[in-house]
């Protein structure tokens, strides 16, 4: 995974730790390992971030940055995958949600008048959130399976592609090292 892409778009740990807002969360904000970018760190953030988008009610970045601390994954990965659902996106992704639950559950699904309001969604509760909680649960941890080994992959190859270059490159120095010794060797024997 490109190291240097996500320190550029991460918030420093002072940053963070001069932020009011995130005192709630204590000393444990400032350990190293929430703020060291690694293969395992940064796999575990995406799990933890894309199972917090599917949940389908407030406080998911408290959720977000608790997990982070627990499992000692990248907190601001962690924190700012969250932040793929926003008002634009709630919509399709829960009502896909919503859908998916009810198939999976072999619930009719509901023909209800979409208002897209909170007072829509307060009295419409009581009928769908069994479908809703359960497809946000299967896409929650789908989502995040999916993230963790994709990022892992990522990483792995491109650790695999940086060692292939390094090698290359040595055996490229050895090599004109040797050629520029037997051509040395060649101007004193003549």
């Amino acid at each position: 995974m490109p190291r240097k892409f996500l320190k550029r778009y991460s918030p420093s740990p002072k940053t963070i730790r001069d932020n009011k807002a995130l005192s709630y969360l204590g000393e444990d904000i400032h350990r190293p390992s929430l703020w060291h970018m690694n293969r395992n760190s940064v796999s575990k953030a995406f799990a933890i971030g894309l199972f917090c988008t599917w949940i389908p009610f407030p406080l998911q970045t408290i959720i977000a940055a608790l997990l982070a601390i627990f499992y000692r994954a990248h907190l601001p990965i962690s924190v700012a995958l969250v932040f793929i659902t926003n008002p634009i996106t709630i919509p399709p992704m829960f009502y896909f949600a919503y859908k998916l639950g009810s198939v999976m559950l072999g619930v009719e699904l509901e023909s209800v008048p979409m208002d897209l309001s909170w007072e829509w969604f307060s009295s419409t509760l009581h009928q769908i959130w069994q479908p809703l909680l359960f497809g946000c649960l299967i896409l929650a941890i789908v989502s995040s399976a999916v993230g963790y080994f994709t990022i892992n992959t990522i990483w792995r190859k491109n650790i695999k592609h940086r060692w292939k270059c390094r090698v290359d490159e040595r055996e490229a120095a050895r090599a004109k090292q040797s050629m520029l010794s037997e051509i040395k060797k060649a101007m004193k024997d003549s």
